[in-house]
């Protein structure tokens, strides 16, 4: 306990305190309704990681309008009353196990596979993402060439995200994280081959990063200081995890510096090894990057199964929080095993399959 008492730290991020430094990364399960409600299963599976010690619960993404934001199918909305309403009751089961949760809003953006609203897709550009979709998410071939969203569109998603963000303050969410990472759509406009906007969204990465930091300084706005916000991001995407900014350590400068003169509360970033260097085979992480640009906590997400890895980022300033992915499927009470020096299970690759579905987890966890 005493070795690696840096994760059971108390801390408060933005207005949300946390009773430690561990936190559930945010991890696609589709599991919802086909509607997009969350279910009672999806409330036993965040409720199990509460009652496992995990300081805070990040959601899986959820879609924030019926237009082009969802995904994936039987992805989380909160884009209607009703789906806010189904959220309530996860969160009033995780609040009663003692965790804090964030509802992290997702806009897929080109790189959906799966919506029940409309059969297209929009991007920065008319240009598709690499790779293809996978059928671990029920996806199937190459992703089509989305249409290029119009000033109009560009309003509307930005008003999606803030709407969608006043459900989630309603539905007793204590926080927001905004999906700029992995691809999706606010990434999409980061990334220098999937935007080739001629306008003031495109081009310069000050010109690229304008949109994710309009809609984020938008949601903080809405919610009033009281509730916390923060932002998810990364360099590599779903579909292409190699990729690297093309400016390196200059272009996440500027990217970090103006999400941060958003008035935001915390930066997420994720990347395959949290601590490896961001750019080239030396250098600071991605992580480390973020806070010498921000001056704000920061969530370190990759590869920090090992709780000795997990502390190193505490005790050294790089991460603030650490966010756990594989390794809380495994062991969806990590904190509690760690804590006592119970043995980590070995991640069961079942969990995924046929789809990335929750399964039907017991509450009874280990003492």
């Amino acid at each position: 306990m005493t070795k690696h008492s840096p994760l059971w730290a108390p801390m408060r991020l933005g207005n949300t305190d946390l009773q430690n430094r561990v936190a559930l990364a945010p991890m696609t399960r589709v599991s919802a309704s086909e509607d997009g409600h969350a279910t009672d299963r999806m409330g036993t599976y965040y409720e199990g990681y509460a009652r496992g010690g995990f300081g805070l619960l990040i959601t899986e993404g959820i879609y924030p309008d019926t237009r082009h934001s969802q995904g994936y199918l039987f992805q989380p909305g909160i884009a209607t009353p009703e789906q806010a309403a189904s959220w309530a009751t996860v969160v009033e089961r995780v609040h009663k196990a003692g965790s804090r949760i964030f509802a992290q809003l997702m806009h897929a953006g080109s790189q959906s596979q799966g919506n029940r609203f409309v059969g297209s897709s929009i991007g920065p550009s008319a240009i598709a993402p690499k790779g293809e979709q996978l059928a671990f998410y029920r996806g199937e071939g190459a992703y089509p060439v989305p249409s290029e969203i119009t000033r109009e569109q560009l309003a509307e998603v930005k008003d999606g995200f803030v709407s969608a963000a006043l459900r989630a303050q309603e539905a007793g969410f204590d926080g927001i994280e905004i999906h700029g990472a992995n691809g999706y759509l606010l990434d999409q406009f980061l990334t220098d081959y999937l935007n080739e906007r001629t306008d003031e969204y495109g081009g310069s990465v000050e010109n690229r990063v304008r949109f994710p930091a309009e809609v984020t300084r938008a949601v903080r706005e809405a919610v009033g200081p009281g509730m916390t916000v923060g932002i998810r991001i990364s360099q590599g995407k779903v579909s292409d995890n190699e990729h690297k900014w093309a400016g390196g350590a200059e272009d996440a400068r500027v990217i970090f510096e103006a999400l941060a003169a958003t008035g935001i509360d915390f930066v997420h970033t994720t990347e395959y090894r949290a601590a490896a260097p961001a750019f080239g085979d030396s250098g600071p992480s991605l992580a480390t990057l973020a806070k010498k640009h921000t001056g704000l906590p920061v969530i370190a997400n990759g590869n920090l199964d090992d709780p000795d890895a997990a502390t190193a980022l505490l005790e050294d300033g790089t991460a603030d929080v650490v966010a756990l992915g594989k390794a809380a499927l495994a062991n969806r009470d990590w904190p509690r095993r760690v804590r006592s020096g119970v043995g980590l299970a070995e991640l069961d690759g079942s969990i995924f399959a046929p789809v990335a579905d929750v399964k039907d987890w017991e509450l009874e966890l280990p003492a």
